[in-house]
C-alpha cells in the first residue's frame, strides 16, 4: 500500500496548483474513476479505500470542482439549511448546525446556510430549485399547508422540515411535541395552586402554535381553572415588547399568576416586566419555561425548563435527509422528539 504523503510533500503539491482528482489518484496508487467513486462514498469501493483517498484529499487540500459534480452527476453534495430571521429561540441556527454537521460527517456533503430574507418563504426555495443549488433542502417554523412544503412535493425535491403540517401527502419531519410541553407545563403550574395562566403563543399562522394551543387549553379545561392568551404580543414580539405588555398587564386588575414561555426570551422578557412591578418569581408567579440552551436555569434558576434539543434535531434531519436522498419513502422518515426534564452535558 501507498504511504500517505508527508505535510511537506502535501505543502509541496499544494505549490504546484490546485490539487485534482489525478493528483490524489497518484499518491494513493489509484485509477482516476475510483478515486472519483472514493470521494463520492460509492458502496462498490471498500470503506479502507475511501477513508484513505479522503486522507489523501484532506492533506493535499483538494476541493471538488462543484460545477464539473453538478455537469456530472446532476449532484451537488450540498444541503441547503432555509433560516428564518426569528430571534426568540436562543442558539438555534448554532445549534441546528452542529447536529447536521454531525449526521453529515463521512459523507460527500455539506451544509450551507441560505438566509430567508425575502418577501415570500417559498420564493428562496423557488430560488434554490431554480438554481440547482442544493441536493436536498431543510426548513423550520412550519405552516398547516406550508407552500414551501406543496412546491417540493410536487417537485419530488428531497427534504425535511423541522415541524408538521396538516397535507394527507407524507413528508419528512423532525418535531418537538409542543402539545405535551405546554399541557405539562401548565399542570405543573396547577399543581403549585396557581389560578390564572398566561401562555404566550407564536404568530397564529405557524403549525407549533396549534400544538401549543391545543396541550395549553386540554390542561385548563381539565383543571377548571382561568387562562389568558394576549392577542397583542407573540413569541416573535421583541423582547421589549413582552416586557412592557407584562408590566402594564400587571398593573390592571384580575392578572395571571402563572406563565407558560414557549422560549427563553419570552421567559426573560415575562420575568423582567414582572420585576418591575416589584413581584418575586415563587412567591407571587410561576413560570415553567421551553429551554434551548443552559441561559436561563443560569440566570433563574427558580424558573422550572422543558427541554427542546436542537442540536439532536438538526443530527435527525441530516439523517432523514439522507435517506430521503437515497429513496426511503418519506412516511417511514417521520420523527416527534420527546420531552426532556434536564438540559444534557456537553
Amino acid at each position: 500500500m501507498r504511504q500517505l504523503p508527508s505535510a511537506e510533500r502535501a505543502a509541496e503539491i499544494a505549490a504546484v496548483g490546485k490539487p485534482t482528482l489525478r493528483t490524489i489518484a497518484e499518491l494513493a496508487g489509484l485509477g482516476v474513476s475510483t478515486v472519483s467513486r472514493a470521494l463520492a462514498d460509492a458502496p462498490q469501493i471498500s470503506q479502507d479505500t475511501r477513508d484513505r483517498v479522503r486522507k489523501i484529499a484532506d492533506e493535499v487540500g483538494y476541493l471538488p470542482d462543484r460545477a464539473a459534480l453538478r455537469l456530472r452527476t446532476g449532484r451537488t453534495n450540498v444541503i441547503s439549511l432555509l433560516m428564518d430571521s426569528h430571534e426568540e429561540i436562543l442558539g438555534f441556527g448554532t445549534s441546528m448546525l452542529r447536529g447536521l454537521t454531525v449526521a453529515l460527517s463521512g459523507t460527500p456533503y455539506h451544509v450551507i446556510v441560505t438566509p430567508n430574507f425575502r418577501e415570500s418563504p417559498v420564493d428562496a426555495v423557488n430560488f434554490i430549485l431554480r438554481n440547482r443549488l442544493a441536493d436536498g433542502i431543510i426548513f423550520t417554523r412550519t405552516e398547516p399547508f406550508d407552500p414551501r412544503v406543496r412546491l417540493l412535493l410536487e417537485k419530488d425535491f428531497p427534504f425535511v422540515t423541522y415541524g408538521r403540517t396538516e397535507f394527507s401527502t407524507a413528508h419528512a419531519f423532525v418535531d418537538f411535541d409542543d402539545c405535551g410541553f405546554a399541557y405539562e407545563a401548565t399542570q405543573r403550574l396547577i399543581a403549585k395552586g396557581r389560578q390564572k395562566v398566561m401562555i404566550i403563543l407564536p404568530p397564529k399562522r405557524l403549525m407549533f402554535g396549534q400544538h401549543l394551543l391545543h396541550g395549553f387549553m386540554k390542561a385548563v379545561r381539565e383543571a377548571g381553572v382561568a387562562h389568558e392568551i394576549p392577542d397583542s404580543i407573540t413569541l416573535d414580539s421583541s423582547a421589549g415588547e413582552i416586557r412592557e405588555f407584562v408590566k402594564i398587564r400587571m398593573g390592571q386588575p384580575d392578572g395571571p399568576d402563572a406563565f407558560v414561555c414557549s422560549g427563553e426570551i419570552s421567559a426573560l422578557a415575562t420575568i423582567a416586566g414582572l420585576n418591575e412591578r416589584g413581584m418575586v418569581l415563587g412567591r407571587q408567579f410561576d413560570i415553567v419555561a421551553k429551554q434551548t440552551s443552559r441561559l436561563l436555569s443560569e440566570i433563574s434558576p427558580g424558573v422550572e425548563t422543558i427541554y427542546e434539543d436542537l442540536a439532536a434535531a438538526g443530527e435527525s434531519m441530516g439523517n432523514l435527509l439522507m435517506r430521503r436522498i437515497a429513496g426511503v419513502a418519506a412516511d417511514q422518515l417521520q420523527i416527534l422528539q420527546p420531552l426532556r426534564r434536564e438540559v444534557p452535558k456537553d
